[in-house]
């Protein structure tokens, strides 16, 4: 905050030295060409009032006593003038100036013309014959006998003598005066301006503040509505952020102390079938040779449906940790879900007649074909029938069901098992969890991750998987796929 405040100070200091620098300048400019304005508009009728005195052109021909009349009465008003007498074209026919260094030989009659015809006055700069290539402040007045014009009388007021204590002026009294003054200003500029800057920035300390306590481990704190002041969205972005990272920060919690929930699981289910396997192999070396060929095949039997059932699980967890770490790329196509159905029909209605369960297919004629990753969708139906064949008692029946939606196909997997609590429903999908269903039947137990893959799988086609369940009615699992629009 210390640093945001000095770095704002030093732009502030640089910008008042830039806008003071351009006031010096301007000042100088505008002071010299106010005190020529002023010097105009001072004497910028003597040229009418000496051509009422006297007639410097007479017959068209230059009248020198006029003319040293004309002079003296300048000399006395202001000795550094220069006078021209011009004819109707604006060539110099006589001149007095000083040093005699005339360069030009003509006027331009414009600014004359429009000096002499302004009713009021008007700030006009004219030729100045010494020096060709500048312009000055000047008085005109025609020269008129028996009503036609002569002539001009034009005498340069700004004569360089005085542009010289003008310009020494601007040069040197004005800018001394400008950077005083500047000076002053800047001052107390800078003191309303760092005490403006301290004042805005009140509650953006506050923020600081805030934020700092919040690193420190207060991750309570928030910004007060009333210290928002003038920065709102800053609080509210702060305060959403802070409730983003409290909430995340509590999710990663949960989702830790879920993990080893889930450790506790996996390692009873694998430290089971190894335990079995472990058990029977002993007793297989100890009785080598007591056992029949029977018992011997039995025992030999359970160590291999152990293994089996080992390999599925950790076939589970491998399958799960890929697809939470999104390493599963879809690979979308377009095919019929009724052919799909008929192969798991096909397929588990071998096992279920092993358990003396029915399983049957009810669909529509005629559907649309579905566009999505056939081996995943094959995934989840397996998982969905397996779940189905493991909890469904004997006699049972489980239906697989399509039907078409308006822009889609919804898919379901019915049994007429045990159901499910309904209070347990919301946590059916939760690969950390297992039911009252599951844990009561020592048979059935296991990690819960072939409902949590299914979910997965969903998830990476944008679609949901719902439940309906009622105690000792059964359990239906339903999802939809969208149809191919191409």
């Amino acid at each position: 905050m210390k640093y945001l405040y000095l770095k704002i100070s030093a732009i502030l200091l640089g910008l008042f030295i830039i806008l003071g620098s351009v006031f010096v300048c301007l000042m100088g400019f505008f002071a010299k060409e106010y005190l020529q304005e002023t010097n105009q508009m001072l004497y910028g009728n003597i040229a009418e009032q000496m051509t009422k005195e006297v007639k410097p052109l007479v017959d068209g021909e230059v009248d020198t006593l006029a003319i040293q009349k004309i002079m003296s009465s300048m000399m006395v008003i202001n000795p550094a003038i220069e006078v021209y007498l011009l004819d109707t074209k604006g060539e110099i026919i006589t001149y007095v100036a000083p040093y005699k260094r005339v360069k030009a030989e003509n006027v331009d009659l414009q600014p004359i013309k429009e000096f002499i015809s302004a009713e009021k006055f008007t700030f006009i700069k004219g030729d100045d014959p010494r020096f060709p290539t500048e312009q000055k402040v000047f008085s005109a007045a025609p020269i008129m006998e028996n009503d036609k014009l002569q002539g001009y009388l034009y005498i340069i007021l700004a004569s360089q003598k005085q542009a010289s204590a003008i310009d020494y002026l601007v040069n040197c009294y004005i800018p001394s005066l400008g950077v005083s003054l500047f000076t002053g200003a800047l001052i107390a500029a800078l003191i309303l301006g760092l005490l403006a800057i301290w004042f805005l920035t009140k509650n953006l300390r506050r923020y600081v503040d805030t934020v700092t306590k919040f690193k420190e481990g207060d991750l309570s704190v928030r910004v007060c509505k009333n210290a928002k002041g003038d920065f709102p969205v800053l609080g509210d972005t702060f305060n959403a952020m802070a409730d983003t990272i409290v909430a995340n920060i509590d999710e990663l919690k949960s989702v830790e102390n879920l993990r080893r929930e889930l450790i506790a699981n996996v390692s009873h289910d694998l430290r089971t079938p190894l335990a079995i396997m472990q058990g029977y192999v002993e007793t297989l070396l100890i009785k080598d040779d007591k056992l029949d060929a029977e018992s011997r095949k039995k025992y030999l039997n359970i160590i291999l449906n152990s293994s089996e059932k080992l390999s599925e699980l950790i076939a589970q967890l491998f399958e799960y940790a890929k697809l939470e770490a999104k390493q599963i790329e879809l690979k979308k196509e377009p095919f019929q879900m009724t052919d799909l159905v008929q192969d798991a029909f096909a397929k588990y209605q071998v096992l279920a007649e092993e358990k003396e369960l029915t399983v049957q297919v009810e669909h529509e004629e005629n559907l649309p074909i579905v566009f999505a990753d056939v081996s995943l969708v094959e995934r989840v139906i397996q998982n969905l029938m397996d779940n189905a064949l493991k909890f469904t008692p004997k006699g049972g029946v489980i239906t697989i069901s399509l039907e078409e939606l308006k822009n889609g196909i919804q898919i379901k997997v019915a049994d007429t098992g045990p159901g499910i609590p309904a209070e347990e429903q919301a946590f059916i999908f939760d690969r950390y969890r297992m039911t009252k269903t599951t844990t009561t039947n020592s048979s059935n137990n296991g990690a819960g991750l072939g409902l949590a893959i299914v979910q997965k799988i969903l998830e990476l086609h944008d679609a949901t998987i719902g439940v309906q369940s009622k105690l000792n009615e059964g359990t239906a699992f339903t999802f939809s796929l969208p149809t191919y629009a191409g």
